[in-house]
């Protein structure tokens, strides 16, 4: 109940914590909504706590929970990241050297270390050929009991050479026959985290394993013998054999259909509810004074947004645009919509930044207009705080924009209509939910994201809304001029930096960490503010995550104003920050950032009439895809098409970078299964939901177990009934 009352957002895993198995009431501001459905009991043991499990005790409890492991069914899930395939042989002579062997061998001799030295321990095969078995450190005192002199075991391991000797380094398995390596010839190979063990962890998701029920099948029968996919069951117990692709698909299928059916589900309860008709007549958008004229994307998806507030369901509708695209403005004109149909509209922005930013900007715009406009942050206390809310009570703040404080419990509104939610990436499923529990009828919403994304995982990150996209530059944007330097070359760019604040322009500079670490030798930005400082005294400002607001946004004002010349920061200024007369952007070590936040990063300059630059600093160690992706950067300013070659370029890799692989919401399908297999997933969820009778069918009854095993079960709570 926490949960909900302190963040004032419900997310996938937040419904989790809150429990499953009783009837449940949660609280949004004054509402509550019941939690109807309960998890399908033939569920419950793979929901059981880890814990439960043989050998599991509070020493496990961490590095388990780091993995994110702590129920049966996590372990069950927690599938092999490759195998490692080993060859039983008679001899070494039958083995080549870098092979995986299993050979019974005799050990002959144990040979101590001698100073830092590794243990050594000789041992011949059938045909008296020798090899060393190696250890360093503490494994020794294992291996002393596992191989007594005189006797015969059994070794599994990597078969190397040193000088003219065989060697197998730290042997990962020793057994007294051979049935006790059997089961090692084709051994899964787990992500650990410390603490863990590979032979611990297959331990705990052999006994996960059996755990398993006997589930229905939820895929379409002719689907299924069409693929060649086994059954469920089947499919979790080959996935951790062998390297068995029609069983890996199989599982990652069952992901994505069940964010498919989960999306969809979310669509039609959103259609079932009553929404604010919208019928502005135009005279408040009239009297704005853009500083450009409108794209025909711009035009297109204003058109669209006006079609869907004036129905009676609430808009559900996704703005895509590049940076610089013009969404703010399309934005202000579906608020002034509903402005003038006599209701309120809100913004809602990730960061204090952004929202600070927006609410600046869109006063700007509507000056003349006569339309009230506030921001509202967490920092809003006392009286300021209090004539806000009175405000949104009364009606007589029409527009409200700020954090997700501007819907927490103790903020009501006289008549909300609208939201829109900027940088959607940062928000899920549960959070959009959760507006709709300020209005006394469901507002539309519509919500937008700079961050380009494929196409094909525009289904499933946002498969429950319709889709506006911008994909037309206002004119007059400048195209920027986009470098890559080396690093060894630092002193250069900090001497042109020097050349550049001597004519009056504005800088940033962007490390991707904000302090140094002792075991990575990567660019922070607080060492970096120091040099700069240094050399250029305190027109050099920072701003970075750890910061305390108030040093923040000292900070920024300083940039904004121009009193500040540079400003140093990691990837806090990716969006919402807009200082025209900045025209230069120095990334350090741009290999560690994904296209997508260089891109982002990128659009902060190029606002102005001067012409613009962006500096890429890269490392000496520099991967081929990376150097494709820089050259990628330097190529193209189109954020779509950067986004389609990112994902070609990473495959099964992370997704637009380091702060994007954690958004996508599947921990099964990778993303080369994503874009083969989520259009077929969609479609069939689709099929299930508009032709063979939802949930309601007989199919439909195993999709709902499907939804409540990878926890999707918030697309059930929406449909009135379960």
């Amino acid at each position: 109940m926490d949960i909900v009352k302190r963040t004032g957002a419900v997310s996938g895993p937040a419904i989790h914590a809150l429990g499953q198995n009783k009837c449940r009431q949660w609280r949004f501001g004054a509402r509550a909504v019941k939690h109807l459905p309960m998890r399908p009991d033939l569920l419950n043991p793979l929901f059981a706590e880890a814990g439960s499990l043989k050998g599991v005790g509070p020493g496990l409890a961490r590095p388990l929970e780091k993995l994110a492991l702590t129920r049966v069914r996590d372990l069950a899930y927690h599938l092999p990241d490759r195998f490692v395939t080993r060859r039983a042989i008679a001899n070494l002579d039958e083995a080549s050297v870098g092979e995986n062997v299993v050979v019974a061998l005799t050990v002959r001799e144990h040979r101590s270390a001698s100073g830092r030295g590794p243990y050594r321990i000789l041992a011949e095969d059938v045909l008296g050929n020798v090899v060393a078995l190696v250890y360093f450190g503490r494994a020794s005192f294992t291996a002393k009991k596992q191989l007594p002199q005189g006797e015969k075991r059994w070794v599994a391991g990597r078969l190397d050479q040193f000088g003219q000797s065989l060697q197998i380094v730290h042997p990962e398995h020793v057994a007294e026959d051979s049935a006790g390596l059997i089961g090692q010839l084709n051994e899964p190979v787990y992500p650990l985290s410390d603490g863990l063990t590979q032979g611990r962890i297959h331990g705990l998701v052999e006994q996960a394993l059996t755990h398993l029920p006997a589930l229905p099948e939820w895929i379409e029968p002719g689907l299924l013998d069409k693929m060649g996919w086994p059954d469920w069951h089947a499919a979790l117990l080959a996935a951790h054999k062998g390297t068995h692709e029609p069983a890996r698909d199989r599982l990652a299928y069952d992901e994505l259909l069940a964010n498919s059916l989960a999306l969809l589900l979310v669509r039609a309860a959103n259609r079932q509810r009553t929404g604010t008709p919208l019928h502005g007549d135009g005279h408040l958008r009239a009297k704005l004074n853009l500083p450009f004229e409108l794209t025909g994307a711009q035009k297109r998806s204003i058109a669209e947004i006006e079609g869907d507030v004036a129905q009676g369901a609430p808009m559900l509708r996704l703005l895509q645009g590049d940076v610089g695209s013009g969404k703010t403005a399309v934005a202000l004109h579906a608020m002034l919509m509903a402005v003038e149909s006599g209701t309120q509209a809100a913004l809602l922005a990730p960061t204090e930044i952004l929202a600070r930013q927006h609410a600046e900007t869109l006063t700007r715009m509507v000056a003349g207009t006569g339309v009230t406009i506030t921001l509202l942050t967490g920092r809003d206390k006392g009286r300021a705080r209090e004539s806000i809310l009175m405000g949104l009570l009364d009606g007589s703040i029409q527009i409200c924009v700020g954090t997700h404080a501007i819907f927490q419990e103790t903020v009501s509104y006289r008549n909300l209509a609208l939201v829109v939610i900027d940088e959607q990436h940062r928000f899920g499923v549960g959070q959009r939910l959760m507006l709709t529990q300020k209005a006394r009828r469901t507002p539309h919403c519509l919500a937008m994201t700079a961050t380009p994304i494929p196409r094909t995982l525009t289904l499933a990150q946002y498969g429950e809304m319709d889709v506006s996209r911008l994909d037309e530059m206002p004119p007059g944007r400048q195209a920027i001029d986009t470098r890559v330097i080396a690093q060894d070359r630092l002193a250069d760019v900090i001497d042109g930096l020097g050349r550049h604040i001597e004519k009056g322009a504005q800088a940033y500079w962007v490390c991707p960490m904000v302090r140094e670490l002792e075991t990575e030798d990567i660019a922070a930005a607080e060492a970096r503010h120091a040099a700069l400082q240094a050399r250029f005294g305190d027109t050099v400002v920072m701003v970075h995550g750890q910061l305390r607001p108030e040093a923040k946004d000292a900070a920024m004002e300083r940039f904004a104003r121009g009193e500040a010349k540079v400003l140093v920061a990691t990837t806090v200024i990716e969006v919402g920050v807009d200082v025209p007369n900045a025209t230069l952007m120095v990334i350090e070590q741009a290999e560690r950032f994904g296209l997508a936040q260089l891109h982002q990063l990128r659009g902060r300059v190029g606002r102005g009439s001067e012409k613009s630059t962006c500096l890429l600093l890269r490392g000496d160690a520099l991967s081929e895809v990376g150097r494709e992706r820089l050259a990628l950067m330097r190529e193209t300013q189109d954020g779509f098409r950067l986004a389609e070659e990112d994902l070609r370029l990473r495959g099964g890799g992370e997704l637009l970078g380091t702060r994007q692989s954690g958004d996508t919401p599947f921990k099964v399908a990778d993303f080369e299964q994503i874009a083969r297999l989520l259009p077929l997933a969609h479609d069939d969820a689709r099929l299930l939901m508009e032709r063979d009778g939802g949930l309601s069918s007989p199919r439909g009854d195993a999709a709902r177990i499907l939804l409540y095993l990878f926890e999707r079960d918030w697309g059930v709570q929406l449909l009135r009934g379960g």
